[in-house]
């Protein structure tokens, strides 16, 4: 099993996360991740709507969000949760890798998208560029995302 270093807050608190997917195996999956990560579950949600209510009573660092969900999906919940949370840090995670649902949910306020299934390692660069770290890592390429970089 691949070491990370912790990703920490500026404040070298652990980044604390929303995951949001209608599929709890998957949920349990990035969980895990996050874990390796030296980060901490803010909060889960199933659907769009309950990642609404969830992001605003947990505020969480960042949400890690499916796009096909039932009642709300993920492209909309990112704008309802960006238009009121502007400096909210959304990553898309979804198998639907359509070039036109990445551009959607960019162009609503998503930070990036990673591609399932989500290998820890490209998780992990993305969330350092998220977060700010290292502005050189996981590129700007969303295309790239769930690929191998040479």
């Amino acid at each position: 099993m691949q070491q990370f270093a912790a990703l920490l807050r500026k404040d070298n608190q652990p980044v604390r996360y929303l995951v949001v997917d209608d599929s709890v195996f998957a949920r349990k999956n990035i969980i895990k991740m996050i874990e390796m990560f030296g980060g901490e579950v803010a909060g889960e949600a199933g659907d769009g709507l309950t990642a609404i209510a969830e992001f605003n009573r947990t505020k969480p660092d960042i949400v890690l969000m499916d796009i096909t969900m039932p009642q709300m999906e993920g492209i909309e919940a990112v704008e309802r949760i960006v238009r009121q949370h502007g400096d909210a840090r959304i990553v898309m995670v979804s198998s639907v890798g359509y070039q036109e649902n990445i551009l959607a949910a960019l162009q609503k306020g998503a930070k990036h998208f990673v591609q399932k299934p989500v290998k820890p390692e490209v998780l992990y660069e993305i969330l350092r560029y998220v977060l700010g770290d290292d502005p050189n890592a996981a590129g700007a390429h969303v295309a790239l995302a769930g690929e191998h970089r040479a």
